[in-house]
């Protein structure tokens, strides 16, 4: 019999066997000294992408487990720690050499959100969230807008319904979504060096 330990993560309760545990523990350990060697990555963006993992985490094991009290078994932390693979794309350990896989929706597709892309904005960095999304040229967003706002239309009335509706991308998990890329640590990584203080 294993012992079971009730651990929080990402700001929710698991109960995790031991050896889970400590495999897990190791992943997070390794996972922010390989995010802190990153040359330009300031301590305070490392812990916002240390919260992201671990809140990515506890959603992959909460949709494995669900809610009803199951216990997080080491097969299961291995499944989840390979997935996500580590900041730099090396895997963390020989055994561990899995790529990150992205999670499709239903048909197949990752799904993408609409962010303001404040990291390219000229205003508010709706033409630049919009454009993402589209997958258009953002300078071709930009002339549509300012056209629109030139004609005397809604043009003008339709970029602040945006700019209040439309949330901005700060977080190195919404700049994922945000691009339709997978929430991995690679990615996690990838976006916290591009982050504004």
């Amino acid at each position: 019999m294993k012992k079971v330990l009730n651990i929080s993560l990402g700001n929710r309760s698991f109960a995790i066997e031991e050896d889970a545990y400590k495999r897990l523990s190791d992943y997070l350990k390794h996972f922010r000294t390989r995010l802190a060697q990153q040359s330009g990555v300031p301590y305070t963006q490392n812990a916002e992408v240390m919260e992201d993992l671990e809140s990515r985490i506890a959603e992959l094991l909460l949709q494995e487990v669900g809610t009803d009290g199951r216990v997080v078994g080491i097969a299961l932390v291995e499944r989840v720690t390979s997935q996500l693979g580590m900041p730099d794309g090396a895997p963390e350990s020989p055994s561990a050499g899995a790529a990150p896989r992205p999670e499709p929706g239903p048909d197949g597709q990752i799904r993408k959100k609409i962010y303001r892309d404040y990291d390219n904005k000229r205003i508010a960095g709706v033409c630049a969230g919009l454009a993402t999304y589209l997958d258009i040229d953002v300078v071709l967003t930009r002339i549509l807008m300012l056209v629109a706002l030139i004609a005397g239309t809604a043009g003008f009335w339709i970029y602040v319904i945006c700019w209040i509706a439309i949330p901005k991308a700060v977080t190195a998990t919404q700049k994922c979504e945000m691009y339709g890329l997978p929430v991995t640590a690679e990615n996690l990584a990838k976006f916290a060096t591009t982050q504004k203080q």
